[in-house]
Order: C-alpha cells, then structure tokens, then sequence
C-alpha cells in the first residue's frame, strides 16, 4: 500500500492549505468613451450639411414610430429677415462676432437686403432693442450681439443676468426667435477666443441658429 504524500509541518498548521483554489477572477472589459464633438470652424455649407443629414448618418426615430417631425432648415431661407442687434461696448468683440454672424448669413444665402443691423450702446440696452424689432412685425428671427466681461464690482452680474432673461422675454413678448448671442466672459482673452479665436465664433453660431428658428416659425409654426 502506497505510503500518503508528506505535507510538512508548515503547511499543515496553515490554514490556507485546507481552502479549495479559488477561481481567477476576470478582468473588467475596457470601455472606451466618445471623445467630445470637434467643434466646426469656419460654420459647414449647406452642400455639406445636406451630406452630415443623410440617412446613413440620422436615426429618426420620431419619423419610425410615425410621428410628425418638425424641424427648421438652413437652407430653405428664401426671403427670410432678420434684424440683428450690436452692443458696441466692448466693440473689439462685438465687432468680430458681428462679423462673423454676416458672413454666416451670407454663406447661407440669406440676402443683404433682408438683414437690418442696429447699433446700441451696451449689452443692457439690446433686450428692449430687440423686443422692439421684433413686435414690429418686419423680421422672423432676431439675434441679439453684445460681450460682458467680468470686472471688480458686481456690476457683470447684473448687466449679465439682465440681458440674458432680458432676450428670453423679448422673444416671449414678440413671439418670434431671439436668439442670444451676448458672451459673458470672465477677461478679455476669453471674450476674444469666442469672437473669432481657438473657441469658434459665437456670432456665427448664433447666425446659425436663427436661421433654423426662422425657418421652423416660418414654415411649420407659422
């Protein structure tokens, strides 16, 4: 009869020696996240935006359950008007988003003529500028331009503060698309990285989104 195997002293008296071998436990699966949307700088054109909106590329799933879409276009703009509203306080900004908003529209094929371009003296006056435009039944969207950048005192929260609620009411009063294009920044070298720099044009994206709300009132909610 065969003798049992030797177990030494040490590993008798342990009592890990008389647990069964646990299973290996697996590793997590990676996971891999999106990186954030690269941010399109100049705006695309509307040959480019039509090739992004293809089949392939929208998951429409309001239109597969059967439901109504509506949704404004950028380029079903003909005869669309808009007024546009400026701060000139910190007019080296307003000036650049300014700009950057006309080139958009005229890239979008939104005629000269259909534009009005009012000058105002700060960002607190372009609220009561706008609801006034837009009452007078002569524009189907409104885009409202200024720069606040924060000083010593309170008094960018204010000014901040009251031209954001102050184009949302605007809208509400004149029941037609104002559309907030007022950058609230904290120093100057933000103001002008949205105004044309490394962040894009803030004016040209507001253009963008005016011309999608005039089209949507113009056409479906008209």
């Amino acid at each position: 009869m065969a003798a049992p195997p030797a177990t030494s002293p040490a590993a008798a008296g342990s009592p890990c020696a008389r647990l069964p071998s646990a299973p290996l436990r697996r590793s997590p699966a990676a996971v891999s996240f999106p990186s954030r949307r690269t941010r399109l700088w100049p705006p695309p054109g509307p040959a480019a935006l039509a090739a992004l909106a293809g089949p392939s590329r929208r998951l429409d799933v309001a239109a597969a359950a059967g439901h109504q879409k509506l949704m404004g276009s950028l380029t079903s703009n003909e005869g669309l008007r808009f007024g546009v509203v400026v701060a000139r306080f910190n007019e080296v900004v307003t000036n650049l988003l300014l700009q950057g908003a006309l080139e958009t529209f005229e890239r979008y094929s939104v005629k000269a003529e259909n534009i009005t371009v009012v000058s105002v003296p700060g960002s607190f006056e372009v609220p009561i500028t706008a609801q006034k435009l837009g009452k007078s039944g002569k524009f189907d969207a409104i885009l409202c331009i200024g720069a606040v950048i924060r000083g010593d005192t309170t008094h960018y929260d204010a000014v901040a503060n009251s031209a954001a609620s102050g184009v949302l009411n605007a809208g509400l009063s004149a029941g037609i698309p104002c559309v907030f294009g007022v950058l609230t920044c904290e120093d100057m070298d933000q103001a002008l990285n949205r105004a044309g720099g490394k962040a894009g044009n803030k004016g040209a994206e507001a253009a963008l989104t005016a011309i999608e709300m005039a089209s949507l009132f113009r056409h479906h909610l008209g």
